[in-house]
């Protein structure tokens, strides 16, 4: 069995990477706390809890 090339994994974990990337919202967004309210308090980060707090919270935007 011949394995897959190192240059052809990369080019697939990128795709991978990209594709995830562009399925989830901006942190911040209206549709970022949105989703955050759908999702269980247990599962979310210390990270997630501090961006919902700043930004869904006290409406804070980073400039």
């Amino acid at each position: 069995m011949k394995l897959p090339s190192p240059l052809g994994l990369l080019a697939l974990l990128i795709c991978s990477i990209t594709i995830l990337a562009g399925c989830s919202p901006e942190v911040g967004s209206e549709a970022w706390c949105k989703q955050m309210d759908e999702t269980p308090k247990g599962d979310w980060s210390a990270n997630m809890a501090a961006d919902y707090a700043k930004y869904c919270v006290f409406k804070m935007q980073d400039k």
